[in-house]
């Protein structure tokens, strides 16, 4: 099964509370949530892994 990735925006002026991408099977292994920016704020600073 792809690898999926839950993120949350920490930052206080964003409406967007968490998301989940999907990767495929060709996504590199260093990819990270560093890697990407929040789809609503566009910061890149506040986003934060979910950790289950």
């Amino acid at each position: 099964m792809p690898a999926t990735l839950e993120v949350v925006c920490e930052n206080d002026g964003c409406e967007l509370d968490m998301f989940e991408m999907h990767y495929t099977y060709d996504m590199p292994d260093d990819v990270g949530v560093a890697d990407f920016q929040c789809p609503y704020c566009t910061e890149t600073e506040s986003l934060r892994e979910v950790e289950l």
